[in-house]
């Protein structure tokens, strides 16, 4: 057309190469890839099959020689210190101790199936445990249920009716049921919206686990104590429970005190032990399953629980009770508390599974991730279990006992299966001081956090406020308070770093095209005439008058005061005019804002501007305008593709300026003093489109053209 006839001779006449690309041809490059993409194939179909179910992808390809060693090794290990963990971690949840078997027998085969980690431990975590038992002492509660200890009845009919007319479950039945409720809607959550864990930093995650570490330890006090009070709950659960204890701290068991005491003295040192020598044993000492044989023989013998009236785990049943679905009466008392439940799971397991393989070279998929945790909590729920998530102690144990692959977890479920189907009976005389101590001794690794606060201070001040706010908070008010508290916060300083970013003036790097910070580097040059400015972060409304004040002090130059001194110093002349003095007006000194201002561009270094909002885009034209008022032209450098969509859609600039946004700010400051005539003129690398008008239908080029 004449339109690119006529663009075309201009461009060349500058010394710009120019070339036509039909844009058929950028049609058909972008529809191309769409069809494929849409299509539906065999080879598609078996993608995305093995893409959902990897153990079809890694099984076929198992090599027995090389791997079964480590898998059998790590599997057995890690069952073996998972079993006295799962019925400890069911006392911390509210459930009756074969619960926690169950969680952990189903959450291993489910991830093997479904997880892309080759390393993680999916099972049981004391955080989540704790979360899910404070929800369901308070629906047990509203349900009419008391929080004293009660046997369980699990061998037996779990039916009762109240009034004589509706059959009810007893007060496990029903504790059990809310859990399970809970699990659901935690694992729909985390297959629907898992990408709400981005916004959970590692030193938020590490604040929040050793905050509900503290009160996790508060919640077993009682145990080792011996005391029998009710579980608190709510805001301030930590202080009332302290409370509690305080108050009945003269009914002490003096036989759980000391069973406590015991066990710690032989816990604590053999796991010390364990980590200091790590690297010389095939595989750590299971002290764990030791301490529970032995305490489960004491007990038993000694009749504890009859002579000194020691609290026991009960009876475990074997085998395995008949699934029941969730109740979807349940869902909206618990489908909020799910929330940070969800959140929490998926970001540990994600975390944790993309550490460890990037530490063994290997990748994981966070997308096939977010489908393996959930379904570890969705199908699970249907067979009398609670929430899992991924837990690191476990995991380090599972790769430092040679796990090669998900096979390990297999092995792991068979473990916990020997114990549902012939063990589990023998743990009845077990004390629960014992199992307690089994879970504050695992809070070691949380609460050693507070060693790490020197080097995190040194690295981030502002990671170690987050991490200590969201750790009082989680600790002092609730956990999903201290979670929501702790996303909060670290926005805000995400948002305050943006409010107040660093904005400084930029020198020329001598024989170079780069410009770097005045402040931060020695022996750079300026431009006469030309002020060099970087903002590094965002424009939008929240920090737009800090972009102007800022450009303003740094220049020394603010437009609007001089056009007010201008203005100001017109009328004087005018009045002293018209007043006769017309005689006197060449003696009369010129105010100081009809001085010169020392420059007359000031090129934006935008490399760092992220986005624009329109508050940001009305920003940048009433800088334009004001500076060019005052005949000072405003240039724009580096800006990124969608920036320069939002300035031309806001029209920043007028029909045929597009030219005064630059691709560097070497090419910028050129242009400033070409147009002055202190230098050649460099013009930049040009994309144009021919006017619509003149447009061919059906055919169109793009104009390439560089200098």
């Amino acid at each position: 057309g004449v339109a690119v006839t006529w663009e075309r001779s201009l461009l060349a006449s500058q010394g710009y190469r120019v070339r036509l690309i039909p844009l058929g041809m950028f049609a058909w490059e972008l529809l191309s890839p769409s069809k494929k993409t849409c299509s539906c194939t065999p080879a598609k179909i078996k993608d995305c099959v093995l893409g959902f179910f990897p153990i079809l992808q890694w099984l076929p390809k198992y090599k027995l020689r090389e791997d079964l060693l480590g898998d059998v090794m790590s599997g057995v290990i890690v069952g073996v210190l998972l079993v006295p963990q799962s019925i400890a971690y069911s006392l911390l949840a509210g459930l009756e101790p074969i619960y926690g078997l169950y969680t952990s027998f189903f959450s291993c085969i489910i991830y093997c199936i479904f997880g892309t980690s080759r390393h993680i431990s999916v099972s049981i975590f004391g955080v989540v445990c704790l979360m899910v038992g404070q929800v369901v002492d308070r629906e047990v509660e509203r349900a009419g249920f008391d929080l004293d200890p009660v046997l369980s009845v699990l061998g037996g009919d779990r039916n009762s009716t109240r009034n004589g007319t509706e059959p009810l479950c007893d007060k496990s039945c029903y504790a059990m049921a809310v859990a399970a409720t809970m699990t659901f809607i935690s694992g729909v959550y985390q297959v629907r919206v898992g990408f709400v864990s981005v916004y959970l930093s590692d030193s938020l995650l590490s604040g929040f686990v050793t905050g509900a570490s503290f009160t996790v330890l508060t919640s077993q006090v009682k145990y080792l104590l011996g005391l029998d009070i009710p579980r608190s709950g709510g805001i301030g659960s930590l202080v009332t429970t302290w409370i509690n204890i305080l108050r009945n701290i003269h009914r002490t068991n003096i036989c759980d005190l000391i069973t406590s005491f015991l066990c710690f003295l032989v816990l604590i040192p053999a796991k010390e032990l364990n980590e200091r020598f790590k690297s010389k044993l095939k595989a750590p000492i299971p002290v764990e399953l030791f301490v529970v044989v032995a305490a489960t023989l004491a007990s038993h013998f000694g009749k504890l629980r009859e002579n000194y009236g020691s609290s026991v785990s009960g009876h475990i049943p074997t085998g395995f009770l008949p699934p029941r679905p969730p109740d979807w009466s349940l869902i909206p008392n618990v489908a909020l508390d799910a929330i940070p439940i969800a959140v929490i799971g998926f970001a540990i397991t994600v975390s944790l599974s993309e550490m460890f393989a990037k530490k063994h070279g290997y990748t994981v998929r966070a997308n096939q991730e977010m489908y393996a945790i959930g379904f570890c909590n969705i199908i699970p729920s249907f067979f009398h279990c609670f929430t899992t998530s991924a837990a690191l102690a476990k995991t380090l144990v599972k790769e430092s006992t040679g796990c090669r692959t998900q096979m390990s977890g297999l092995v792991t479920s068979l473990v916990i299966l020997l114990v549902l189907l012939v063990i589990a009976p023998l743990f009845y005389s077990l004390q629960k001081c014992v199992l307690a101590v089994i879970t504050v001794v695992s809070l070691r690794g949380a609460l050693r956090k507070f060693r790490d606060l020197p080097k995190m201070w040194r690295l981030s001040k502002v990671d170690t406020v987050i991490w200590g706010v969201t750790m009082v908070a989680t600790a002092l008010i609730s956990t999903e308070i201290g979670l929501l508290v702790g996303v909060c916060f670290s926005m805000l300083c995400v948002i305050f770093r943006t409010q107040r970013p660093e904005a400084p003036l930029l020198g020329w790097v001598a024989e170079s095209e780069t410009y770097e910070s005045l402040s931060a580097y020695k022996n750079l040059q300026t431009k006469p005439g030309v002020v060099v400015f970087r903002f590094e972060a965002p424009l939008y409304y929240i920090n737009k008058e800090c972009f102007k004040s800022t450009l303003y002090k740094q220049t020394g130059v603010n437009p609007v005061w001089v056009k007010a001194a201008r203005k100001k110093a017109e009328k004087r002349m005018l009045k002293e005019k018209e007043a006769g003095s017309g005689d006197k007006q060449s003696s009369i000194p010129v105010d100081l804002g009809l001085e010169p201002v020392g420059f007359h561009t000031i090129v934006i270094d935008c490399c760092a501007v992220q986005f624009l909002d329109t508050a940001g885009i009305r920003t940048l034209q009433e800088v334009c305008k004001d500076y060019g008022d005052i005949d000072v032209l405003v240039l724009l450098a580096q800006c990124n593709p969608s920036v320069r969509s939002s300035l031309l859609r806001g029209e920043l600039f007028k029909e045929g300026e597009e030219h005064l946004l630059f691709h560097s700010v070497h090419q910028a400051v050129d242009f400033a003093l070409g147009t002055r005539g202190h230098g050649h003129l460099s013009p930049p690398e040009v994309l144009a489109l021919p006017p619509n008008s003149a447009r061919p239908r059906g055919h169109g080029y793009l104009i390439s053209a560089q200098a």
